[in-house]
């Protein structure tokens, strides 16, 4: 049940409609969200940074106190934004 999931949330991701943001973001921006300070992260922040640039939004696999998370980041005009989801 949980690969079906996973699978399905990898096929949403896919499917859905992002662009590229208009400005790059840069390491800094990433580092203010705090998403490396609170939860455990196995993706570095330049292959973050990449995918947020090249496609708009990236979806990570992360821990938060032993409990394992999606975390979905989303690049908009107005900055990064983070919206964190349960497995």
């Amino acid at each position: 049940m949980k690969l079906f999931m996973a699978l399905l949330l990898a096929l949403l991701v896919c499917a859905a409609c992002s662009l590229a943001p208009e400005r790059p973001f840069s390491k800094e921006q990433l580092y203010k969200t705090g998403i490396y300070t609170y939860f455990t992260i196995n993706d570095s922040p330049e292959s973050v940074l990449s995918a947020i640039n090249k496609n708009g939004e990236v979806v990570l696999d992360a821990t938060y106190r032993k409990r394992p998370v999606w975390i979905k980041l989303l690049g908009k005009r107005e900055g990064i934004t983070i919206q964190i989801i349960e497995k």
